[in-house]
Parts: structure tokens; C-alpha cells; sequence
């Protein structure tokens, strides 16, 4: 099943809800009643002013309820510093962002666990992954709704449905294992020695001695680019260790190891709205690049982020983050046989 669902959005009222509601009552739904269906999304980090409020949240859910099942929405940890680094902070960063379960008449549960130890290995055996490692929150649903925020990415160049799966439901030891590839470099032309990339860091992998540079330890570096992303000067560059498109293939092979449990069960929605710069991941109030285009509904990932891209334009995020190879994600998703784009239709 690869037909695609369009519904642009109208006006200038927000939240649109109406056309998210419009988008939904045109699915062919895969759940039954008696389902337990877990709706992944981002619900932002702490401070970030682009996440999508839990309106939309709201409307899937109540879908889901009104034909019988029974909804819960759910997140991993993160490597990096924030609000959502451990299960609890996430939790209240999600609960100070309107995502209760009071608001969304549904439970909030983070996948890997409120130790980060609920996980489990599934087979990949791709050129990088032999196995990957998810939160384990399959045996916990019967399907999924994949909610995406289509938006700019500094290492992916944007972010959709494929990330929203791989990054989504890793692990933090997955997420390192894609991370792994690359480090920060300083350009002391702009570096003021501020400071804020030793305040960010994780492992404490950064350090600033007085009248000195910061200086990065990069054995105990994860490679998580907090450092990298929340520098003022923009004084930090990532120097990969390996080809830059290795990092879009790990990317790939755990979005579709964890596709190959998912599928036929699965639906995925992108919501091409409030298109910034970076990922909601960040903190602050980040550049808007694009219109607000509506939602873009279907039933594979990969054709799902084809056709927003096409809607967007890719211009957009290749201005954003010039360089970074985000084709590759595309190329390698048919090398490896993780799309099936036959009989492709387009419904508008």
C-alpha cells in the first residue's frame, strides 16, 4: 500500500486540526478495534520554540479511540544534554509542552524505559548493522502511527518519517552507533570561549582553561553535535571520521530494521508545517525556510518524505546546510530493498 493522502491546509488559523481531522477519515486504517496503537513523535526539546503543539496529537488519538482503539504515545531518551536526556526530564518536557495524557486522553510512555534499560535487538544485517537496538515498545502495540515534523536537519539536511523511525525508536547506545562517525573542530577565528559548548556536553568531553580555547577530549566524545549546534559563533564544524553519507545509511538500515516489525501496521503522516532550520531537538526560536503546506498521509516512509521534499522543494534545506548529502538516504533505501515504490498513486 503506497497511496499517498494530501490535505493542504486553509488559512491562516492555527492549529489546523480541521485538515489533520480531513486527512485521517480518508485512511484505509490497518487497526481493528481492541488495538493498542503507539503514535511516535517529538514533542521538542526544552526551550524549543518549532515542535508542533499536542493538538494533532490530540486528533490522532481521538481517531484511533472513536473506531476502538486503544492509543498511547511514546519517545526514547537522547544522547545529549536537555530535556529529555533522561525518561523523567522528557517526561515533564513533554508535560510543560501540553503533551499530558489528561489533554491527549491517552498514556505517555517513554520506549526504552524510565532507565533508558528497556531495549532489545532486532535483526538488520545491512552493511553497518548486523542488529539494531530499539526501545522495546513492540510488545507493547499492536500497530503505529508515525507523526513526523518535516523540517531542517544539520547532519540528515531534513528531517521526516525515516528519522522520526531510526532516531525515533533507537536506543541511546543505537544512537550512538549512528552518531559514532564524527567530532567537533574549532575555528578560533570565531570561537569568544564562551563556554556554552563545555556547558552542553553530555560526557564532559569539552573543557576551557582561563585565557585558553576549549579543547575536546573525543575519547569520551558520542558525537551527539550538541556542541556543534548550540555554538553562538557558529566557531564548531563536524569533522567526520568516516564519508559523510555513512551517517545517512546508519540513519537508513535502522529506520528499515525496525520497518520490517512495523509494516502493514503502520501508517505515516508528515506534517509539512512550521518549516525550520534545525530539528526540534534544539533549543530556541530557529529560522522558518518554507510555507505551511498541510499533511501528507501513506503507508511507506521513504515515499512519504519523496513526495514532501518534492513538495517543499529541496532548495530550502540544501541553502539550510549546504553539502550534506541527504540524497544518499534515498539512493541507499533501495539498495538495500527498504522501499517498494510500484504502483505508486497520488490522491488529492
Amino acid at each position: 500500500m503506497n497511496d499517498l493522502l494530501i490535505e493542504k491546509v486553509k488559512g491562516k488559523e492555527k492549529p489546523y486540526v480541521e485538515s489533520l481531522r480531513k486527512l485521517l477519515g480518508r485512511f484505509r486504517s490497518p487497526f481493528v478495534s481492541g488495538d493498542s496503537v503507539g503514535i511516535k513523535l517529538h514533542w521538542g526539546e526544552r526551550a524549543n520554540k518549532g515542535y508542533l503543539p499536542p493538538d494533532y496529537a490530540k486528533e490522532i488519538a481521538a481517531w484511533l479511540i472513536a473506531d476502538g482503539a486503544k492509543p498511547f504515545l511514546f519517545d526514547t531518551t537522547v544522547l545529549y544534554s536537555g530535556g529529555r536526556r533522561t525518561a523523567e526530564d522528557s517526561l515533564k518536557t513533554a508535560a510543560n509542552h501540553g503533551y499530558t495524557s489528561d489533554f491527549l486522553r491517552c498514556p505517555i510512555l517513554i520506549a526504552d524505559g524510565m532507565d533508558g534499560r528497556e531495549v532489545v535487538d532486532i535483526p538488520s544485517g545491512y552493511r553497518h548493522f548486523k542488529t539494531v537496538q530499539v526501545g522495546s515498545v513492540f510488545d507493547k502495540a499492536s500497530g503505529f502511527v508515525i507523526f513526523s515534523h518535516f523540517k531542517g536537519h544539520m547532519v540528515s539536511g531534513f528531517g521526516g518519517s525515516i528519522k522520526n523511525i531510526s532516531m525515533g525508536f533507537a536506543s541511546r547506545a543505537q544512537k550512538q552507533r549512528m552518531h559514532a562517525d564524527y567530532h567537533p573542530v574549532l575555528d578560533p577565528g570565531k570561537c569568544t570561549c564562551c563556554g556554552i559548548c563545555v556547558n552542553v556536553c553530555p560526557t564532559k568531553a569539552a573543557g576551557i582553561s582561563e585565557h585558553d580555547y576549549p579543547d575536546y577530549d573525543l575519547k569520551k566524545c558520542i558525537g551527539c553535535a550538541q556542541c556543534i549546534a548550540m555554538c553562538p559563533e557558529l566557531a564548531l564544524r563536524i569533522f567526520w571520521n568516516s564519508d559523510i553519507t555513512v551517517f545517512q545509511e546508519k540513519l537508513v538500515e535502522t529506520a528499515a530494521a525496525v520497518w520490517k516489525k512495523i509494516r502493514g501496521k503502520t501508517i505515516v503522516i508528515n506534517a509539512l508545517l512550521n518549516i525550520t532550520t534545525e530539528c526540534d531537538c534544539l533549543p530556541g526560536k530557529h529560522p522558518i525556510i518554507g510555507e505551511d503546506f498541510g499533511f501528507i498521509g501513506g503507508f511507506h516512509p521513504v515515499v512519504l518524505d519523496e513526495e514532501s521534499l518534492a513538495m517543499t522543494g529541496t532548495d530550502i534545506f540544501e541553502k539550510a546546510h549546504p553539502g550534506v548529502p541527504w540524497q544518499r538516504q534515498f539512493s541507499y533505501a533501495r539498495e538495500i530493498g527498504f522501499t517498494d515504490t510500484a504502483n505508486k498513486e497520488k490522491i488529492e
